[in-house]
């Protein structure tokens, strides 16, 4: 079946053969969880912690925004 479907011009034979094929995907699908996902995910930030610039800071001699000393003043 093509990627895009106009479900309103399908026979209803048409929209219960993609309900079929659908249903075959999603039983092949593991399944966990949602308490150890979020574990998982916990621990890939707090590993990923030192590398996080919100939370450490930028360096200044790497940080692209900060106040140039001295200047140039127009009158």
């Amino acid at each position: 079946m093509p990627g895009i479907v106009d479900v309103e011009h399908l026979t209803d034979l048409d929209k219960w053969t993609m309900e079929a094929v659908q249903k075959r995907i999603e039983v092949k699908l593991t399944r966990r969880k949602v308490s150890e996902g979020c574990n998982e995910i916990m621990a890939w930030i707090v590993s990923l912690e030192e590398e996080d610039t919100m939370l450490k800071g930028v360096a200044e001699d790497k940080n692209p925004f900060k106040e140039i000393k001295g200047g140039c003043v127009i009158c």
